[in-house]
This record gives C-alpha cells, sequence and structure tokens, in this order.
C-alpha cells in the first residue's frame, strides 16, 4: 500500500504496535520491511499530524498496521483525522485473538471505518479449508486461556516458544493444529488389499 500510493507522489506516515521484529517497523514474514512509528498507550494520532503539518510536513495518508493493538480511543483520533483533514487512513489488522474475541482496537474499527475488506488472499488451515482463526500455540500445544496480546514467533523469558497458526473454525474448535494432525495421522497405507479390486 505505501509503495503504490508513494509511487503517485503521495507522502505518508507508517504506525505499527508490537511487530514481531520488536522494533518500530512493518514487517512480513517474507522478509519485507519498512521503518515505522510505534504507536504506544500514550500515542495521539491527532497530535502527531497536527504537530507534523504545522512544521510545514506533507501528509496524504497514514498506514497503521497490527491496528487490532491500538486502543479504542486512538482509532477515534484516526476517524477524526479522515473527517477534519481529509488525510487518507489505512488500517491493517486481525479481528479476533486466539480464543475468538474481538480486540478493542478492531471492534473500534468496526464501528467507524468507512469500508471494511477481507484481503482476497488470505491464508488456509493446514486442512486446505479458509483460514478464518487464530490458534495460539505454546511449546506446539493449542491454548485458549492467557492475556489477550503476547507477541508470536517468540521464547519468552521462560523459554516457552509462543507462536501463531491460522486454523479453519472447525480445526480451532477442535483444537486440530497442523502438528497434532500430523502426529496423529498414521502415515501407513490404509489396509486394503490392493487384488480385490482386480
Amino acid at each position: 500500500m505505501d509503495y503504490t500510493q508513494s509511487r503517485h507522489g503521495r507522502q505518508g506516515r507508517l504506525f505499527t504496535r508490537k511487530d514481531r521484529s520488536g522494533r518500530p517497523a512493518v514487517t512480513s514474514r517474507l522478509g519485507l520491511s519498512s521503518e515505522a512509528f510505534e504507536v504506544e498507550d500514550d500515542f495521539n494520532f491527532w497530535t502527531f499530524v497536527i504537530r507534523e503539518l504545522t512544521h510545514a510536513k506533507r501528509i496524504d495518508y497514514l498506514i497503521c498496521d497490527e491496528a487490532q493493538f491500538y486502543l479504542s480511543e486512538q482509532i477515534d483520533q484516526l476517524a477524526r483525522i479522515v473527517d477534519e483533514l481529509q488525510i487518507d487512513v489505512y488500517a491493517f489488522g486481525i479481528l479476533a485473538d486466539f480464543r475468538t474475541k474481538l480486540f478493542p482496537g478492531s471492534q473500534r474499527l468496526i464501528e467507524l471505518a468507512d469500508r471494511t475488506e477481507t484481503l482476497p488472499l488470505g491464508p488456509l488451515c493446514w486442512c486446505g479449508n479458509k483460514g478464518t482463526h487464530n490458534a495460539r500455540t505454546v511449546d506446539g500445544k493449542m491454548v485458549t486461556e492467557g492475556s489477550q496480546v503476547e507477541v508470536g514467533d517468540t521464547a519468552d523469558g521462560g523459554e516457552q516458544v509462543i507462536r501463531y497458526e491460522v486454523l479453519c473454525r472447525m480445526h480451532h474448535r477442535r483444537k486440530v493444529t497442523k502438528a497434532m494432525a500430523q502426529a496423529t495421522l498414521s502415515p501407513e497405507p490404509l489396509p486394503f488389499d490392493n487384488d480385490s479390486w482386480s
């Protein structure tokens, strides 16, 4: 989005919160990365944008990644920027946590957004169905309790490995991750006598 916008001469700012890289950047698992401003609890989008504009800096758009982690008040600030300053805001993030509960930032975005879109090339569950739910695994075991926000693809201080996996609703409900499915599906061929088919 930033690349496309900037190729047309527009100038924007990138924001993120709790990116997996541990630094203020928008990153992907493919290795793409762009520097960004970190959105902490005390960050005020309205104050930031007004400060930039009053210092003769141009802003045509804001790109807000990991928006599910933003506070509801910060989503309100983004809506005010769109309405009162006519600056485009593009927010990206997931809707629900590993317990299937909406994040407060995501909920407020749904309530205020002019338009919401599900990305057409979404992830797939290990079974091949559309991935709709995020599963948290701790040391390879799916969990459904714990704090709502825990950065994945990391080892915490106690050396527990925390990861996330996208599952379809059925496998999320049944708590069947890819690793669990591979461990329980037998690699042996079915016990049919091939000669009986002739």
